[in-house]
């Protein structure tokens, strides 16, 4: 259990709030000092954020999180076994990591233009993943919360396609 857990974005399905949630040890602490926010406290951003939390609660979107996530990480450790320049795959419920290589022996980075590549091709057959890592190799896939299994189905799909055409022009 963390003492301190800092969010944004999601929390606001896109209105503008964050958050500190924290231990009531900690929190204590805050009233012996002085603490400044811009928009600390805004009446309708706690009302956005606190409806946002009722709906995630009343649609079970934390639970889907943890079924799609999971299936979506059992079906790329399968491509990772499938495929050589596919060297790891990591994450936790919808955040998930996939490490681009030249082959598993030497986990040397795939080339940016290779990642490129790949990256392009599911981009052109609809859908959006972003890139990180240190050298670029990484696919991040960070699908809403409201994603289905078909939806989850039609990216291993469009991932397989893609690492698949890649592969063979190599």
């Amino acid at each position: 259990m963390p003492d301190v857990v800092t969010m944004a974005k999601g929390i606001g399905n896109g209105f503008p709030m964050g958050a500190v949630v924290t231990t009531a040890d900690i929190a204590a602490s805050f009233s012996r000092g002085v603490h400044f926010t811009t928009f600390g406290g805004n009446p309708v951003a706690c009302a956005v954020a606190s409806s946002v939390l009722d709906a995630i609660g009343e649609d079970g979107t934390q639970q889907t999180s943890l079924e799609v996530g999971t299936y979506l990480m059992k079906e790329l450790a399968k491509l990772r076994d499938k495929y050589d320049i596919i060297g790891d795959v990591r994450g936790k419920g919808l955040q998930i990591g996939v490490e681009m290589v030249q082959d598993k022996a030497s986990r040397e980075p795939l080339s940016p233009e290779g990642v490129g590549e790949i990256f392009e091709d599911i981009k052109d057959m609809g859908v959006l993943i972003g890139k990180g890592g240190l050298y670029g190799q990484t696919f991040r896939i960070k699908p809403p919360m409201c994603i289905t299994m078909e939806d989850a189905d039609f990216f291993l799909a469009v991932f397989n396609r893609a690492v698949h055409k890649y592969t063979e022009t190599r």
